[in-house]
């Protein structure tokens, strides 16, 4: 399974070492995001790799909800029940919380459908910014702090009128950007297609903190040290000095 590199299981547990989170990050949701950077002072496991693996354990129900209620350091050990009923969560051993999971309908455990819609939900996730936040602040006329950019993982959701389906891919439906203060929610949206007939829908929020005015200037800086960062991690990843 393409996930097997990015998470180790002890027993019954799965944890996490930052190289296994940041390679996940970059490596399949292309996502540069400096949260997920091995040297992060506040690093994290990405949201996404925790979805994709509750998909591969639990399997993927038609209409499902995960709620981020956590940040997941490296070296962790989680619990995802043997199990799981419709609503679950992924603890650690004090039952702290890090992931609320809601789910409904009909069940599917199989494989090359999980991995396919992993895969495209987890690259549009991890197109985020600047694809989609970028504009999103432009038109809102705000921004999050360059020095210290600070966007969260909230929550997403999906909702499959079936799950006979084959090759399904993401297409970005529109955004929205709740604010309060310095922080902000903002609201991904998603369709679900298959051979062109949509077939699902769904959405990813994620929290916004340090909002200030939009400044275009520090906005093109922000988004050249993102790219610039990537092209860096691919450029040493390619000579080698990358695993």
């Amino acid at each position: 399974m393409f996930l097997d590199k990015y998470y180790s299981e002890v027993g019954t547990k799965i944890q996490f070492t930052r190289q296994q989170g940041s390679g996940f990050a970059k490596e399949v949701a292309d996502d540069f995001n400096p949260l997920h950077d091995l040297d992060a002072k506040l690093f994290c496991v990405p949201g996404d790799l925790l979805f994709a693996i509750a998909l591969a354990k639990c399997g993927l129900s038609q209409r499902m909800r995960f709620t981020f209620t956590g940040m997941v350091r490296d070296g962790i050990a989680l619990n995802l029940p043997e199990t799981a009923p419709d609503a679950f969560a992924i603890t650690d051993d004090n039952d702290k919380k890090y992931v609320d999971i809601r789910r409904e309908g009909d069940i599917s455990k199989e494989g090359q459908l999980i991995t396919d819609l992993t895969r495209s939900y987890v690259e549009f996730s991890g197109h985020a910014f600047p694809n989609i936040l970028v504009p999103l602040m432009s038109d809102n006329r705000i921004m999050i702090n360059p020095a210290r950019p600070m966007v969260i993982y909230q929550s997403m959701a999906i909702d499959l009128n079936r799950l006979d389906i084959s090759n399904p891919t993401l297409e970005f439906t529109g955004s929205s950007l709740e604010l309060n203060g310095k922080k902000g929610s903002a609201q991904l949206n998603f369709s679900v297609k298959t051979g062109g007939e949509i077939v699902g829908t769904g959405h990813k929020r994620m929290t916004l903190r340090g909002l200030r005015d939009f400044d275009q200037g520090l906005v093109n800086k922000m988004v050249d040290g993102y790219n610039a960062h990537k092209q860096e991690y691919f450029g040493w990843s390619n000579s080698g000095l990358i695993d």
